[in-house]
């Protein structure tokens, strides 16, 4: 990892959020290792099961523990700054059980395995040699293990990959250097439309991720795939929003998109080693993925909205869907629902609502 890597992060601790910004615990069901171990091996996780946040950044290790109560987590990052307020969110929201690690992923002797899960969300495409980094992570990853990785996506990036570019040429490297070009550029220039467009250049440390950032890839699906057949590790499912849920089909509609100079977002992709497949559709039991149990107690009235995850776009779910979903607080044996119901708790468990496994 570059030297000019580990000093941007250290200026800028990202993501920067308020220090008492909470997260709720339903919002983090698709971080639940045994929900996610279930959709890609049709099994809970194993007990020893571990997860590894490489690259955590200065928040992630708190909606992880919040969504895995009791499993070992291992948060890696080269600024000691950003591990330091990542563990002042988890110290702030009672949060224990995380190990904070300094350093460079691509170090083997640092956070060693075997990992059930592994999460590298945004970090790869800031690494100098990106496929040693994800070899590195590949060989911390157990059998059945799963890694997710998001990767800039060459024609979402193509305007902010452009703007940084143009930064460096003029030796731009400040934050408010950046506001004060805005300030005196045209109402129609495309510096100022960028920041009319982004969120990500709402605070200091977001500006400094996206435009000033001094080492970024970005992917064309053919190169994300050419990085990925390196590791060794076989593509499960695609994440990103609007995603097709096999693999295939998800690669030719991205091919078609980039054929006309477009793309899905950045690309969002789990990653498993020797995985099982999901568990028949008559066989096993369901379950209430836990993280959602306490916003479907009876008394909770109303809707429950949940965030999008695994390329889904959630409705709110309304009291009928609640009531179902209650059902699955105590393992429900497949076998025991209807057609009609077990279609249905199959497209909950896709969704990571339910856990569908072998026992």
């Amino acid at each position: 990892m570059p030297e000019s890597v580990r000093r941007h992060y250290e200026l800028y601790p990202y993501p920067d959020y308020p220090l008492f910004a909470s997260v709720r615990r339903r919002d983090t069901f698709a971080n639940n290792l045994d929900a996610l171990w279930s959709l890609f091996n049709g099994e809970l996780a194993p007990s020893a099961s571990r997860i590894l946040i490489a690259g955590c950044g200065s928040f992630a290790p708190y909606p992880f523990a919040l969504a895995n109560p009791g499993v070992p987590i291992t948060a890696l990052d080269l600024s000691e700054k950003s591990l330091k307020r990542a563990r002042l969110h988890c110290l702030l929201h009672g949060i224990s059980g995380v190990d904070f690690v300094p350093g460079d992923l691509c170090d083997p002797s640092l956070a060693p395995g075997p990992y059930g899960f592994i999460d590298a969300y945004g970090v790869l495409h800031h690494l100098e040699e990106p496929q040693a980094g994800l070899r590195a992570l590949a060989a911390r990853l157990g059998e059945g293990g799963i890694l997710r990785i998001m990767v800039y996506s060459h024609y979402t990036r193509r305007e902010e990959d452009s703007i940084r570019r143009a930064l460096r040429l003029l030796k731009v490297r400040d934050p408010e250097q950046v506001r004060s070009m805005v300030r005196q550029s045209g109402k129609d220039s495309r510096l100022r439309g960028f920041f009319e467009s982004s969120d990500e250049v709402a605070t200091r440390s977001g500006l400094a991720d996206a435009l000033l950032h001094p080492q970024v890839t970005s992917y064309r699906i053919d190169g994300l795939l050419e990085l990925v057949a390196g590791s060794g590790l076989t593509p499960l499912r695609f994440a990103h929003r609007g995603a097709l849920p096999e693999p295939e089909p998800e690669i030719a509609r991205i091919r078609a998109l980039e054929r006309e100079k477009r793309a899905p977002g950045n690309f969002v992709l789990y990653l498993g080693r020797d995985c099982k497949g999901p568990c028949p559709g008559r066989e096993g039991v369901f379950r209430l993925n836990p993280c959602l149990a306490p916003a479907l107690a009876p008394w909770r009235p109303g809707t429950l909205d949940l965030p999008g995850r695994l390329g889904h776009e959630n409705a709110a779910l309304d009291g009928a869907e609640r009531r179902f979903l209650r059902r699955f607080r105590n393992p429900v044996p497949a076998a025991d629902l209807t057609p009609t119901e077990l279609a249905r708790a199959g497209s909950y468990a896709d969704r990571l609502f339910l856990m569908h496994s072998r026992a």
